[in-house]
């Protein structure tokens, strides 16, 4: 286990989670996938933490919360966004760059993604936050659960989530809170 996710696991003590097919995973998106990504979707599944940042699982039955639905439905998105005019991030100049998104915001719909591009390891994937009703983008470095941490525990901040840190730390899993809706 990657060292942020052993300090989040105690500040937010996990569920019992199936771990994941990977390999069909990855075979879905045409991509590997970060290890710390995959290790921090086994360890928490698909949920909410601290009432701010929506981790986007394979499998999950709600498309707005599935990892394979929100690639596609992201791509597309973009690619529409793109093609009236709207600035797309520079880093997506290059040839096979790619956008994979893996964590949500729900209130605004700002939707975390990695930067993937050729040559790059998954682990060394920068994050980019896309604003959730315009054109703005937010850069962060990664691995995603070393960003999810810092983010909750106030080491780093996002123009994106000035709601954290909260004083005490939650995590709902998807079904606690499809249980309730």
């Amino acid at each position: 286990m990657n060292p942020a996710l052993t300090r989040l696991t105690e500040l937010l003590p996990p569920h019992n989670v199936a771990p994941h097919d990977w390999a069909a995973v990855q075979e879905q998106l045409g991509t590997e996938l970060p290890e710390d990504y995959k290790e921090l979707v086994d360890t928490y599944g698909g949920g909410l933490f601290d009432e701010n940042v929506w981790l986007l699982v394979p499998g999950c039955p709600r498309p707005r919360y599935d990892l394979i639905s929100m690639d596609t439905q992201s791509r597309e998105a973009l690619q529409l966004l793109w093609d009236r005019g709207e600035p797309r991030p520079t880093e997506l100049d290059q040839d096979g760059a790619r956008l994979i998104p893996w964590a949500y915001e729900d209130e605004g719909g700002e939707i975390l993604y990695f930067l993937s591009t050729p040559g790059q390891k998954p682990e060394n994937w920068p994050i980019l936050i896309n604003e959730g009703r315009g054109p703005e983008w937010e850069r962060h470095t990664g691995p995603c659960t070393t960003f999810l941490l810092a983010l909750m525990t106030g080491e780093i901040e996002s123009e994106y989530f000035p709601d954290l840190p909260l004083d005490e730390h939650l995590f709902e899993t998807n079904e606690e809170i499809f249980a309730n809706s």
